[in-house]
């Protein structure tokens, strides 16, 4: 009587009609479900994609001689990033410096008093966390301290390169137009390095050598 009363013929109908109906639900909502969950995924893939994500770039600065953070005189940068205007920044206490942008690479200039004007390129494939080492600018501080009557500092910083360069160490200069090489003691590269001459300020480092703390092997030339 209940099996007639709920529409059904008798009770063998009502038993066998609710699992089919329940199996044609089932089959019915189970598109449904699969196309949303497609849907959301694709979604998800596109906006990872496509909606431009922040890269952060972080930049500590080395001084290349002492082999040491650049903590006593901020370093000035210069960002030039494509289509956007030239931002200012300094290091920080730490002597390092971070960018964030949408942009997956940077370009900046780098200045200080005391060391050499150099343009740093980054890609974010290549790198965003990097130590760089700059070049003391030993014409703009040997001038600092004869300017200054810094005599004390002067000697210090004397002192300070050698320690830095062993007494035996290979120090040659590549002469302009193939004309050879000139080679240098100790003594004489560090009278060199602790002279305002012209010359000084067109130092550079071609390639050096270390052996536990001290330079072993020293190549520089004068750019004309």
């Amino acid at each position: 009587m209940l099996s007639e009363y709920s529409g059904y013929k008798n009770w063998v109908h009502f038993k066998t009609s609710i699992p089919q109906n329940k199996i044609q639900e089932k089959k019915k909502l189970k598109p449904k479900w699969f196309v949303f969950l497609l849907l959301g995924v694709l979604f998800v893939t596109s906006a990872y994609f496509l909606i431009p994500r922040t890269h952060t770039f972080t930049f500590c600065f080395i001084d290349q001689d002492r082999n040491e953070p650049i903590v006593k005189t901020p370093i000035d940068i210069i960002v030039l990033n494509n289509e956007q205007s030239p931002f200012y920044a300094k290091s920080d206490s730490l002597g390092c410096f971070r960018w964030s942008t949408k942009d997956d690479f940077i370009r900046f200039v780098i200045r200080s008093p005391y060391h050499k004007t150099d343009t740093i390129f980054r890609n974010i494939s290549t790198i965003t966390n990097e130590n760089i080492k700059v070049s003391t600018d030993d014409y703009a501080l040997m001038l600092h301290y004869y300017a200054n009557g810094k005599l004390e500092d002067w000697k210090n910083r004397k002192n300070e390169l050698s320690r830095m360069i062993a007494d035996n160490a290979i120090i040659f200069q590549v002469l302009p137009s193939g004309l050879g090489i000139e080679v240098y003691s100790k003594h004489e590269f560090i009278a060199k390095l602790t002279t305002p001459t012209k010359s000084l300020k067109s130092i550079e480092i071609i390639e050096s050598k270390r052996s536990k703390g001290q330079i072993v092997k020293l190549k520089f030339r004068v750019k004309s």
